[in-house]
């Protein structure tokens, strides 16, 4: 490892004690290195505008963070045990270069201040990931939609209810994800914010031109006080992954539905063979193991959620405590993303089991048009109701699943399913994106 930039003359540095102090921040910071690296280059152009770096250096120092950021891409440079973290790579590299350039490059900065940055990037770029892939899930809903609807029982509180539809249970489901990429788009909105040059929370005695790096790295607007960056470390990546984690328990439902409909007990879906995998034990059976995990998904992501707020009982300032914040991130979004990823071409692709579901669809299940019929011809709803589950063996007579479905005219249901209405609302997320 090299010498660490701390380290005073006489004090022995032990390597069990460093070891725990790194942690797996170098494997960890593999992710988030290209980011510091372009979050590097930027800082470099900022001391260059206030004369702390000559043009000549500035020039050398980004041609120099360009060829790291290949060479990293390129399996040239590897980030190891040889480093502390990414930041002291950086460092350590440019110095090996450019020898007294490269160790200005990080004036004026702290390490917080550089993973904070990093991190920062890196959360807008899987922001824009989750709301395309939640984008991609919704219009993947709304074209099964409508397509013909296929009557389907609709549950409640895992009972046969009322009749419903494919498109209805499309509908639902476009509709979660069009406000789950919105949401993404919003938590983008609340984090997009530059904390680069706030050093460890209090500033440093050089005008930073920090005005330049806002504009340099993308940001739509700089996060002006050093101390609110310190506080909005871990405020901001917990709100990411409540964006993640709210898309996750829609697809948590989603998942619970296809894991009963695949069943031999309901047999109303049949999945796409990629989606299942052999018994090691059974021969007989397939199992829907893609599914089961989809539905465990947001575990992942509600327990980094839950390692980073137990990270935040502290005072104001930084904390060493929030190095562990990083593995959350990583894990928590990347598993959430993941997951997300695989839903499109799932929903485009697996079947319905037309006959079954219209087998599994009891006379009973019409009670509830019946008592509203009665109910809107004029008989108080108190006694349709009871009239109505008096008869509920005979409910279906002289009805059918379609005609149900036809008479389902309250806005969103079955006969007026409004779907032009959610794809202008996707449309419209569309539009700003691009």
């Amino acid at each position: 490892m090299t010498q660490p930039l701390w380290q005073k003359s006489g004090v022995r540095i032990d390597a069990k004690i460093m070891k725990f102090l790194a942690g797996d921040d170098v494997l960890l910071d593999r992710e988030f290195f290209p980011h510091d690296i372009t979050a590097s280059k930027a800082h470099v152009e900022g001391l260059a505008n206030i004369g702390v770096v000559s043009a000549d250096e500035a020039a050398a120092l980004r041609r120099e963070l360009d060829a790291l950021a290949v060479d990293f891409a390129s399996g040239a440079f590897v980030l190891d045990e040889r480093f502390e973290d990414g930041h002291s790579a950086i460092e350590a590299r440019l110095t090996e270069r450019l020898g007294d350039a490269g160790r200005r490059v990080h004036t004026g900065r702290s390490r917080n201040d550089q993973i904070l940055v990093a991190t920062r990037l890196w959360l807008k770029d899987k922001l824009a990931a989750l709301e395309a892939h939640c984008r991609a899930i919704a219009e993947v809903c709304l074209d099964r939609a409508a397509q013909p609807a296929v009557p389907l029982p609709g549950y409640t509180h895992l009972q046969r209810a009322v009749v419903s539809s494919t498109a209805m249970w499309f509908a639902g489901f476009a509709e979660g994800f069009i406000d789950n990429a919105l949401r993404a788009r919003q938590t983008l909105g609340l984090i997009d914010a530059n904390p680069l040059g706030t050093a460890a929370g209090y500033g440093v005695n050089l005008r930073l031109d920090r005005e330049h790096t806002t504009q340099a790295l993308g940001f739509a607007r700089m996060q002006v006080s050093p101390i609110y960056a310190q506080l909005s470390r871990g405020k901001f990546e917990m709100a990411v992954l409540e964006a993640i984690g709210g898309a996750l328990l829609d697809l948590r439902r989603l998942a619970w539905d296809l894991s009963l409909f695949t069943t031999a007990e309901f047999d109303f879906v049949k999945l796409p063979s990629e989606y299942t995998t052999g018994s090691s034990i059974m021969p007989n059976k397939r199992n829907p193991d893609v599914i089961e995990l989809l539905r465990a998904s947001y575990a992942s992501v509600a327990a980094a959620r839950t390692e980073i707020e137990q990270l935040l009982s502290l005072p104001s300032g930084y904390q060493r405590d929030l190095q562990f914040s990083k593995g959350s991130i990583f894990h928590g979004v990347r598993h959430g993303l993941m997951a997300l990823e695989l839903v499109p071409d799932l929903l485009a692709r697996f079947a319905w089991n037309e006959a079954a579901m219209r087998a599994a669809i009891e006379p009973a299940m019409y009670a509830t048009d019946v008592a509203i019929e009665q109910a809107a011809a004029g008989v108080p709803f108190r006694d349709a109701y009871r009239a109505a589950a008096e008869s509920a063996v005979s409910a279906g007579e002289g009805r059918t699943p379609e005609s149900s479905l036809a008479q389902r005219v309250s806005p969103g249901a079955a006969a007026d399913l409004r779907l032009d209405e959610l794809a202008a609302r996707l449309a419209a997320i569309a539009r700003v994106a691009d």
